[in-house]
């Protein structure tokens, strides 16, 4: 689990620059590390910059078994990370494309 987001990126005229964010905890929830993302590209100010390369990474890795979990009063949040963790447990038993948007899948005749 990352401890923090780094965020790289790189203009046309060869300048880059790096923006670090360390996590409130360390997190492998995707909600948790886009947010991470966002905060990272609006603390960039960047309004019309031309980007080549941009990169996001996680820094401080932390073993999922080493990390304390909070209890949170925060009933939909607690209902999202159970869903993705079931999730996550259904994509490691069936494959990659067992669960995901249904709008991403194939449509399928009854019958």
């Amino acid at each position: 689990m990352p401890g923090e987001s780094v965020l790289k990126a790189l203009h046309s005229d060869g300048t880059g620059w790096e923006k670090t964010r360390r996590l409130p905890e360390p997190s492998a929830h995707e909600d948790d590390l886009r947010t991470a993302a966002y905060q990272l590209m609006d603390a960039t100010g960047l309004q019309r910059a031309r980007l080549t390369g941009l990169a996001l990474k996680g820094d401080d890795l932390i073993a999922a078994g080493r990390v304390a979990q909070q209890i949170s009063l925060d009933r939909t949040r607690e209902a999202r990370l159970v869903a993705e963790d079931a999730m996550d447990r259904i994509r490691h038993r069936f494959g990659p494309d067992a669960v995901g948007p249904a709008a991403a899948m194939p449509a399928r005749r009854a019958s």
